[in-house]
């Protein structure tokens, strides 16, 4: 046993990380899809409407 610190929780820490951005990635591009589908259906009730 060391009296060292321990490198294991900084790499868990940087795994963490990487997972927290991928979701973070993931729910902003379903967000944006979900804006764009709300767009579009907009404008299809807008344009049957005339």
């Amino acid at each position: 046993m060391t009296d060292g610190p321990d490198p294991q929780p900084q790499d868990e820490a940087d795994v963490i990380r990487t997972r927290q951005r991928a979701r973070a990635r993931i729910t902003a591009l379903l967000l944006g899809a979900f804006v764009v589908l709300l767009f579009f259906i907009t404008l299809a009730k807008i344009g049957a409407g005339k």
